[in-house]
C-alpha cells in the first residue's frame, strides 16, 4: 500500500471473520436496492451461502453503526419472489405484454450489442441514450460505456435534471466547488477532531435530514450536533420531529425559496450583519447582490412565501450572528423551475456571512473520483460531443456539465429533432413510475423506439411496457463494487457475499458488454482489476481497500486562503475572477441572469391566478418515508406494510373543505393529469396545501397494464418543462384539486 496521505480504519476485527456459526463480513451498503449513502455494514452469512441478516458496522466513522430499515430489511429484498435472476427478453412484436423467455447473458449481450451496432451503423451512435436513475455509483461505469460507444447522450429522464445538478450546477457556476455542511464527516476521529468546532447554528432547508438526504450526508448527525449544542432553522412547510425541535420553524410556500433567501440576503445587508472582511477580500459582485436584494424587503415577499416579515428577520440575524453556520439543503431546492437561482440565493447568505470553508461552516471535500464529470471522456470525439441534445437550447450545459438535457432529449423522440432517437439503455432507473414528468407522454415517446435495454433488480413499470431485453441486477450483497463518496471525501469496498441466480452487478454489466461494443475502452479482465485502476490515485489496490476501507482523504480548512482550490496554486477560489462570484461571470456567458432572482411558479397563485378558483391546492410531491427509496421496495412486505398506500396528507379543514375524511381515496387533478391518492388528514400540512408520495406503482397488479402506474403515478399531474438553465422543474410547486372517487372509478 503506497502512502499517499489517506486515512484507513485500525479495525479490530478482519473485514470476514467468523461469529458463532456465521461467517461476518464488513462492507458498504449501495444501491441496489436503494439509497445512495455508502452505510458501514456487517454481512451475516451461514455455511450454505444465504445471507441471514445485515447490521451496522460499529467500527465505521460516518454511521457508528446505525443503519434505516432498507439496509436492515436487505435480505427480504435479495430473496424476495419477484427477483429477475436470469436475463429475460421477448420478441419486439411483444413489448407491453408479459411474454419474457429466459436468455443466457451471451445471448442477451450479443442481442443488445447487434441492435445498438445496427442503429449506429444506420442512425449513428449520437441516437442512442443511455439513462440512469438515482442510484449514483453507476455514473461512471454508465459514461464510460455512452461515450466509448460513440453516444454523447448520458442523461436521466428527470425533467430539468431536478434533482442535486441544479445545486451542483450552482456552486460551480459561483465558487467553482460543491459546499456541503461541515458535520466533521472528514475526520476519522469526527467530533473529536482539535480542528473541528460544532457548527452555532445549522438552516435545513428543503430536506428532511432524518428520511433522506444528498449522497454522504446522515441525518442522525443532525442529532449529534444537537446533542452537543448546535440550533437548528427548519424551512419546511411541514411540521416533523425535527421543526419541533428547532429553534424557528420558517413555513414556507413550497418553490417561494428564492423569495425567502433573497429577503434574508436583504436584511443581512441592510443591517451590515454581513462579514465585511470576507466580502471585501474574496467576493465579487456584492454590490450588485446588494441591489438586487433590495427589490425582496420582508414585507414584499412575506405574501408570496407564507412567511412573516419578523420571522424573515429574525432568522437572517440568527444565521449572521453565529460564530459558525451551515446550510443542509435538499432536493426541494431543485424541483422548481427556476432551482438554479434559488440555489444561488441561498448559497450567498452563507458566502456573505464568512461560513465558506470554515470550521462548522459549509466544506468542499476532494473526491476520490467526481462521478458528476462522468469517466471516459477520451473515447468520444469532439464531433460527436457537440452532438449532445440540449446544448443549442440550454448553453449552460456546455460548461462542464456531462449530460444531455433530458426534456430536449425526449423532444427528439417526439420531432426527430435535431436528430432521431432509436434506441435506449435504461440502467437503475424506473422513469414512468419516478422521475419521468407526464408518464404517459414519456411512454408514447418511448414505445415505437427500436431497441431498449433495461437493467434492473425487477420488474418494473418501465421494463414491463418497454423492454426487448431484462438484464438482472445484483443488490449490494450479491457484488463488488467502490463508494466514491461526495461530500465525505472517502471510499468504501462493497464487498460481495453471496451469489443469486446469475444476477450481476451493473458494473460488471458495463465492463462485459463495453468489452463487446468498445474493447479499447475495457481493457480488464474483471471488475476487481478496473476497480485498482480507478483507485490508482489513492495508492491503494481494490483488495487493500477491502481490508482497510473506509479510506480518507487528507482535509484542512481555509483552503482558499492557502493556494489550495486552484490548480495554479493562488489564493482564492476556481471562477474567473478568483473570488465567490456573487455576481456569476459563469451564468452571464451562458446568457443567463448572474444575480439570484425568484419567479414565480408556473401555475401558481401568482403565476396563474384564474386557475385558483378550480386548483385552490398547492400540491408538492416527493417527500420521503423511512421505508422506500424512490419507487422501490413496493413489492417487500415489510417495507409496504409500512405505508400500504399511496398517501395524499390533508390538513382536517382542508379535508373539511372537500367533503373527504381519513382513509377515503381521492382523485389529485389538475390541468396536466390525475392521481389516486388515499387521504391522511394531518394537521402537519398547511390548509393551503397537499402533499403526496411519489414513485407509486402497483407491482401486484397486472404487468401488462403497466402495475397501474398511470393511476398511481403523482407525476401524472407534473409537467416536464424546465428552468431557463434547462435544470429545474416545477416537482414539488403545482396547483391541484381534490375530488373524491365514486364507485367503479
Amino acid at each position: 500500500m503506497k502512502d499517499k496521505g489517506y486515512q484507513i480504519v485500525s479495525h479490530q476485527k478482519p473485514y470476514q471473520y467468523r461469529e458463532g456459526d456465521l461467517t461476518v463480513t464488513r462492507g458498504g451498503a449501495w444501491s441496489g436496492p436503494g439509497c445512495h449513502l455508502g452505510c458501514g455494514v456487517l454481512l451475516y452469512t451461514d455455511d450454505e451461502g444465504k445471507l441471514v441478516k445485515v447490521e451496522g458496522d460499529p467500527e465505521d466513522p460516518s454511521t457508528g453503526g446505525r443503519l434505516c430499515m432498507r439496509c436492515l430489511d436487505a435480505p427480504e429484498v435479495v430473496y424476495n419472489k419477484d427477483r429477475i435472476l436470469h436475463p429475460l427478453v421477448r420478441d419486439r412484436a411483444d413489448r407491453g405484454k408479459d411474454r419474457w423467455k429466459q436468455a443466457s447473458w451471451d445471448e442477451a449481450y450479443d442481442l443488445v450489442a447487434e441492435n445498438f451496432n445496427k442503429i449506429k451503423q444506420e442512425h449513428g451512435a449520437e441516437s442512442v441514450v443511455f439513462a440512469q436513475g438515482t442510484a449514483r455509483d453507476i455514473s461512471a461505469y454508465i459514461t464510460r460505456l455512452a461515450w466509448s460507444f460513440g453516444s454523447p447522450n448520458y442523461t436521466g429522464f428527470l425533467s430539468g435534471q431536478a434533482c442535486y445538478l441544479p445545486r451542483v450546477a450552482g456552486c460551480a457556476a459561483t465558487t467553482g466547488a460543491m459546499w456541503v455542511c461541515d458535520c466533521s464527516q472528514q475526520f476519522l476521529d469526527r467530533y473529536d477532531n482539535p480542528d473541528y468546532h460544532v457548527p452555532e447554528i445549522m438552516f435545513v432547508w428543503g430536506n428532511y435530514p432524518l428520511k433522506s438526504n444528498a449522497d454522504g450526508f446522515f441525518g442522525h448527525w443532525v442529532i449529534d450536533l444537537m446533542k452537543r449544542g448546535m440550533k437548528i432553522v427548519m424551512i419546511d412547510p411541514r411540521v416533523t420531529w425535527l421543526s419541533n425541535k428547532a429553534e424557528m420553524h420558517l413555513r414556507v410556500r413550497p418553490g417561494t425559496d428564492a423569495a425567502l433567501a433573497l429577503a434574508m440576503i436583504d436584511v443581512i445587508i441592510e443591517e451590515g450583519l454581513y462579514d465585511r472582511e470576507f466580502v471585501e477580500s474574496w467576493c465579487y459582485g456584492f454590490e450588485e447582490l446588494a441591489e438586487r436584494a433590495r427589490q425582496y424587503p420582508p414585507e414584499a415577499v412575506e405574501e408570496t412565501t407564507w412567511v412573516p416579515a419578523d420571522q424573515i428577520r429574525e432568522a437572517a440575524r440568527l444565521l449572521a450572528g453565529a460564530e459558525s453556520a451551515c446550510l443542509q439543503w435538499g432536493v426541494a431546492v431543485d424541483m422548481t423551475r427556476e432551482a438554479v437561482p434559488a440555489g444561488q440565493a441561498m448559497l450567498a447568505l452563507f458566502e456573505i456571512t464568512g461560513n465558506i470553508d470554515n470550521p462548522g461552516g459549509m466544506i468542499a471535500p476532494p473526491e476520490i473520483l467526481a462521478y458528476s464529470g462522468g469517466w471516459g471522456r477520451e473515447f468520444i470525439s469532439d464531433e460527436q460531443w457537440a452532438k449532445r441534445i440540449g446544448l443549442a437550447e440550454y448553453p449552460l450545459y456546455n460548461f462542464g456539465f456531462p449530460c444531455s438535457q433530458p426534456d430536449m432529449t425526449i423532444k427528439a423522440m417526439k420531432t426527430g429533432e435535431p436528430y432521431a432517437i432509436h434506441g435506449l439503455w435504461l440502467q437503475t432507473t424506473n422513469p414512468m413510475a419516478c422521475m419521468a414528468a407526464e408518464p404517459q407522454e414519456f411512454y408514447r415517446m418511448c414505445k415505437d423506439l427500436d431497441f431498449i435495454a433495461v437493467v434492473d433488480m425487477f420488474m418494473t413499470p418501465t421494463a414491463a411496457a418497454l423492454a426487448d431485453v431484462v438484464l438482472p441486477a445484483a443488490a449490494y450483497p450479491e457484488r463488488e463494487g467502490i463508494s466514491f463518496i461526495a461530500g465525505v471525501q472517502r471510499g468504501v469496498a462493497i464487498n460481495k457475499v453471496i451469489q443469486n441466480g446469475e444476477t450481476k452487478s451493473d458494473m460488471q454489466i458495463n465492463l462485459e458488454l463495453g468489452r463487446r461494443l468498445n474493447p479499447e475502452a475495457w481493457p480488464w479482465d474483471n471488475v476487481e482489476d478496473m476497480f485498482t485502476d480507478m483507485l490508482a490515485d489513492t495508492g491503494l489496490t481494490f483488495d487493500e481497500l477491502r481490508t482497510h476501507s473506509p479510506a480518507y482523504q487528507p482535509f484542512e480548512y481555509h483552503r482558499y486562503r492557502k493556494g489550495k482550490l486552484r490548480a495554479h496554486g493562488q489564493p482564492g477560489f476556481n471562477t474567473m475572477t478568483g473570488r465567490i462570484e456573487l455576481w456569476s461571470n459563469f451564468y452571464n456567458q451562458a446568457g443567463l441572469d448572474p444575480l439570484p432572482y425568484f419567479e414565480e411558479p408556473e401555475p401558481g397563485p401568482g403565476s396563474t391566478p384564474e386557475l385558483l378558483d378550480r386548483y385552490p391546492l398547492i400540491l408538492t410531491t416527493g417527500a420521503r418515508n423511512w421505508n422506500s427509496f424512490h419507487s422501490e421496495h413496493r413489492q417487500i412486505p415489510r417495507m409496504r406494510a409500512m405505508r400500504p398506500d399511496p398517501i395524499v396528507e390533508v390538513h382536517p379543514k382542508t379535508a373539511e373543505k372537500f367533503g373527504v375524511r381519513d382513509g377515503d381515496w381521492v382523485w389529485i387533478e389538475n390541468p396536466t393529469g390525475h392521481a389516486k391518492r388515499k387521504v391522511q388528514v394531518t394537521a402537519t400540512v398547511d390548509p393551503r396545501m397537499v402533499s403526496c408520495d411519489h414513485g407509486w406503482w402497483l407491482p401486484e397488479n397486472d404487468p401488462e397494464n403497466f402495475f397501474d402506474v398511470f393511476d398511481v403515478n403523482i407525476n401524472n399531474c407534473i409537467q416536464g418543462i424546465p428552468g431557463k438553465s434547462g435544470m429545474g422543474a416545477n416537482y414539488k410547486c403545482s396547483l391541484c384539486t381534490l375530488r373524491k372517487i365514486k364507485d367503479g372509478e
